[in-house]
Formats: C-alpha cells, structure tokens, sequence
C-alpha cells in the first residue's frame, strides 16, 4: 500500500498523542508493568536441592561439571537445555549447593583468594581473558586441569594450565565453602 497524504497526517497524529505529556506518563508505567511481568515469567526452573552428603564433597562438583562436557557456549546462559557461558557454567554446578554470584567478577570479588599451593579440585579458577580482571572463569579438575564454557571451541571442554594462553592469562583461584553449605547455610545473592 502506498502512503498518502492522509496517512502521514495520521502517523503525525498518532506521534503527537504519544509525545503528549501526561500520555507519557500513562504509558511509561504500563510498559514498565509489561516488562516485569514478561521478565517474571522467564525466570530459570528451579532444581532440587542436593543430599547434605553430595553437597560437602568437592568431587561433587567435579563431578557434575564433567557431566556437562561438550554442553553448547551461549553467551549470557546457565543451562543444559541453552547452554552455558563460563559463569553460568559455574553457577548451575555450585547454584545447586548454595553459591547464587552470576558473574565471574562477582565471584572472585566475593570469595577470598586462595594461595596456589593450596589448590583441590572444585576450587574456581579465574583468568583475564579480555583485557578486564576476572573476565573468565572455570572449575579446577587436578593436575593442572579444569572444565568451562570456552567462547573459541562454543562448547563446555576441559583445559590445561600449562598451555602458554592460559598460564599467561591465570589471575588467581578461590575456594567456595562446601563445609559450611553442608551446615545448611547459604553464600546467597551476591551483592557487591
């Protein structure tokens, strides 16, 4: 359909009932109401909680994280069916057993540093692969090894410290608490 004269005007029309003031202040709020309550349905299904005997054991965590190899990268996404960035990887393993921070900052803000010689498996281990500190994060296996959601192979693999990349991009590991999850209490929303 070719537009006219008429429905220029109209188009004209409709702008300056929009551009009205107290119109404004009509339909900010309701799309602001819309918004929520498109956001509150889009919220990730919740998981049961884990066994106190599975919740205290880093191997654990190993275990589940191994689970999830050759699971697709999706940047911004925390589960098996979508994928997994690097913390949404870490956050699906440890969410399950208290641990909420979404992001890698917020979780190498949060938890205190670990000395390296006191490395195990299940500790997080933190990388600076942006340019930015703690841009990238995955879960310790041993043996100078561990699993996360890799950008450049768009899938969750296991890597090796010693590869000269990430020895040289290695910004520190910490160690979330299983001992005190297994004690029924929660690290909880991360609030920096």
């Amino acid at each position: 359909m070719k537009p006219t004269a008429a429905s220029g005007a109209l188009n004209r029309e409709r702008l300056r009932v929009l551009r009205h003031p107290w119109m404004g202040s009509i339909l900010r709020p309701l799309g602001l109401l819309v918004l929520a309550f498109f956001s509150a349905c889009s919220s990730a299904p919740k998981r049961p909680p884990p066994s106190p005997a599975l919740v205290a054991s880093p191997h654990a965590v190993v275990r589940e994280a191994l689970h999830l190899l050759d699971s697709p990268y999706r940047y911004g996404e925390e589960t098996p069916e979508r994928g997994f960035d690097c913390s949404g990887l870490v956050h699906y393993v440890y969410g399950r057993y208290g641990v909420h921070p979404r992001t890698a900052e917020d979780m190498a803000l949060f938890l205190p540093p670990l000395e390296e010689s006191l490395r195990r498996p299940g500790d997080l281990v933190f990388f600076n692969t942006t340019g930015k500190p703690y841009s990238h994060v995955g879960i310790y296996l041993g043996e100078n090894r561990f699993v996360h959601a890799s950008s450049a192979q768009r899938k969750v693999i296991v890597s090796d410290f010693l590869m000269p990349y990430w020895s040289n991009h290695y910004q520190g590991a910490r160690r979330p608490s299983l001992e005190s999850l297994a004690k029924g209490e929660t690290i909880g929303r991360w609030m920096p």
